[in-house]
């Protein structure tokens, strides 16, 4: 979808796809691949970059988790990820954030609650209402996936961080409001006091052995508990088996065809054209880069998106719940 927006909007397009350290490729669809190559697209690796077989002077990179950001594009780059402005800190090039706004919100909020309970329906998990849920991270992801589950019934408790007071990465004041309880994962009793009364347990808060002994203790001790994973990285640590958890750790909605509905998507994929299309057009208008390094998208941008997504999607009304929260 996004390749054909930006091929009708007239770009040279060139699809990257980056084979990582040691031939450890990102996941990718192979039919999308050869459907590129059908329609005479250029695919381009990172290694072909980095060896010297292709330039790398590309006017502007739309890139997903940093994977090209070592290359020195002519105008700059739009980063889709959060896991990726890692890799632009330092950079000597305006980096547009997509992930640091509003509107990417629709895909991790909405989306990624909605793919997590998609995946426990199809391995046979229909009744929430009344049950217990604990969910670790209370950042994007997992306000999602604790929404969710309030929708559903469930009685749901947030683990985090109840000392970090960054709006942009906590949203416990919005879960609180929900009738979520937070729970600080340093305090002992009240966690495994969760975990030992829960009947579902997900892990998002996106940092590899996130958990405590404590709460890998109280998990291994309640056998009824059902577990999943929604982060990239494995948080529990090797004294949980991958056996354990459900999808052998892996993010639980990656078992589906389709981990993300993209009616939550397209308005992300129009945020990164949109602000590609807003470097090339600043940089024409001044013949100079704007700013450097990693930057949040321009309110503007977002609200025209937000109003259109909201009137024209389908998806309106529960983005509407979503801004209220």
């Amino acid at each position: 979808m996004q390749y054909r927006t930006l091929i009708a909007g007239g770009a040279d397009l060139y699809v990257g796809r980056s084979l990582g350290i040691a031939g450890a490729a990102m996941p990718c669809d192979k039919a999308v691949v050869e459907l590129v190559k059908e329609n005479g697209i250029p695919i381009v690796s990172d290694e072909d970059i980095r060896n010297g077989k292709v330039a790398d002077d590309f006017d502007l990179i739309l890139d997903c988790a940093g994977q090209f950001s070592f290359c020195h594009p002519r105008v700059g780059f739009v980063e889709l990820t959060r896991s990726g402005v890692q890799f632009f800190e330092a950079s000597e090039h305006p980096v547009y954030v997509a992930d640091s706004g509003i509107v990417k919100r629709i895909e991790t909020v909405l989306g990624t609650g909605d793919g997590c309970f998609r995946a426990l329906e199809k391995l046979g998990y229909a009744d929430f209402e009344g049950k217990n849920l604990v969910v670790f991270g209370s950042g994007k992801v997992g306000c999602g996936i604790a929404l969710q589950g309030v929708r559903r019934g469930m009685n749901v408790s947030t683990v985090t961080n109840t000392k970090n007071t960054n709006s942009s990465t906590d949203f416990s004041a919005v879960l609180s409001n929900n009738g979520v309880r937070i729970v600080d994962y340093l305090d002992d009793v009240a966690l495994t006091e969760a975990i030992s009364c829960a009947d579902f347990l997900v892990t998002a808060t996106g940092v590899k052995h996130a958990l405590t002994k404590t709460a890998v203790s109280a998990i291994l001790a309640n056998s009824q508990l059902v577990v999943a994973n929604m982060g990239v990285e494995d948080e529990f640590g090797e004294m949980v088996p991958p056996s354990r958890v459900l999808n052998e750790k892996a993010p639980l909605n990656f078992m589906l065809e389709e981990p993300t509905h993209l009616k939550y998507i397209d308005a992300s994929l129009a945020l990164h054209a949109a602000l590609g299309e807003c470097l090339l057009n600043d940089y024409a208008e001044k013949g100079e880069l704007p700013f450097k390094g990693p930057c949040n998208p321009p309110d503007e941008i977002e609200q025209e998106i937000l109003m259109m997504t909201i009137q024209n999607g389908s998806i309106g009304p529960e983005i509407c719940d979503m801004m209220r929260c």
